[in-house]
């Protein structure tokens, strides 16, 4: 015969009421009444049915994580993998699990959306990338349903996000990179309709413009967030001009740009890449780059999302990530 609820009460010296609210880390039961619940489900091998609890109580305590690209390239980039582990982290301590999806493109993320809301699978969501006009921020406003981004939305009075103030980390990157005697410095991003994209080239005008160097438009490129995409770049722009120094958008901006100047030889152009992943360390040269947090970014999206789901009040509706450059040799 399977443990019952009853069972974990009667052996606890409590009532059954008491026991579910321990299972659902209620706040305002004691310490010492959750460790003689959860000492009395451990040794009857009791295991809650977490499905019968969603249907109760209406929450499935799950949260959803939409990621962008296609499940070819799912997680090659580093940061989401870093930003999952802050998410899921948080989550966990606060009794939640985790359900990640992706979406080939915009029209395919609002039907993933569509269907996570309508089916009622997660009690809130975390977009990992923001874009211009984003569907999906539109979509989940005019739905009610809880969820928070990653980025700097269009409506940030309105919307639940976490983001590091990206103007200021490129600008300073590309403002050390000229202190130090380079020029003419190239620019190798994402595309434009993402927001992280856009405000990154925004620090690398701002940093020339107080410099006084005119931007030089065939030194910037905005394509797919991907090394060959990024390598191909880098060849079309050394085609032009070899810059003194290249800054990317992203580690795995930095690598295609890296592999592209080692194949014709190039070894004295500075490099910067986004997201200081641990793979940049290992490269030959090693690849300056500035962290992002990236980690504490999913920490905090997920923080705004679960007391949003728990309507517990919050002083603000978006946290700023503070960066940091890590020089490597590729700037030295």
């Amino acid at each position: 015969m399977s443990v019952t609820i009853k069972d974990v009460a009667n052996r606890a010296n409590v009532s059954p009421s008491t026991v579910s609210r321990v299972i659902s880390n209620n706040s305002r039961i004691s310490d010492a009444t959750k460790e003689r619940v959860r000492a009395a489900m451990a040794e009857l091998n009791y295991q809650p049915n977490l499905i019968a609890r969603s249907l109760t109580n209406k929450s499935t305590k799950t949260l959803g994580l939409l990621l962008p690209g296609s499940k070819a390239d799912l997680l090659l980039n580093p940061f989401f993998v870093q930003a999952m582990r802050g998410i899921s982290s948080y989550a966990k301590e606060k009794g939640y699990y985790i359900l990640f999806t992706h979406a080939d493109n915009d029209e395919d993320e609002v039907e993933v959306l569509s269907n996570l809301v309508g089916s009622q699978w997660v009690d809130g969501i975390i977009l990992t990338t923001v874009k211009d006009n984003d569907r999906s921020i539109a979509f989940l406003q005019y739905r009610k349903h809880p969820f928070v981004v990653i980025g700097k939305p269009d409506d940030e009075k309105n919307t639940y996000w976490v983001d590091n103030d990206n103007i200021k980390a490129m600008y300073d990157v590309v403002d050390l990179l000229i202190k130090k005697g380079n020029k003419n410095i190239g620019f190798i991003g994402g595309s434009h309709e993402f927001k992280v994209t856009k405000y990154r080239l925004l620090g690398y005008l701002k940093a020339l413009k107080v410099n006084n160097i005119k931007a030089d438009l065939n030194l910037i490129y905005e394509k797919d967030y991907t090394e060959e995409a990024a390598y191909e770049a880098t060849k079309e722009m050394i085609d032009y001009q070899t810059p003194d120094a290249i800054v990317t958008t992203d580690d795995l901006i930095a690598f295609g740009v890296q592999r592209a100047l080692l194949e014709q030889g190039i070894e004295d152009v500075s490099l910067v890449g986004f997201n200081n992943t641990v793979i940049s360390q290992y490269k030959k040269p090693s690849i300056s780059s500035v962290d992002i947090n990236a980690e504490k970014l999913g920490m905090f999206a997920a923080k705004l999302l679960i007391n949003q789901i728990e309507n517990i009040p919050m002083e603000t509706n978006n946290y700023i990530i503070d960066t940091k450059l890590i020089e490597r040799d590729s700037t030295k």
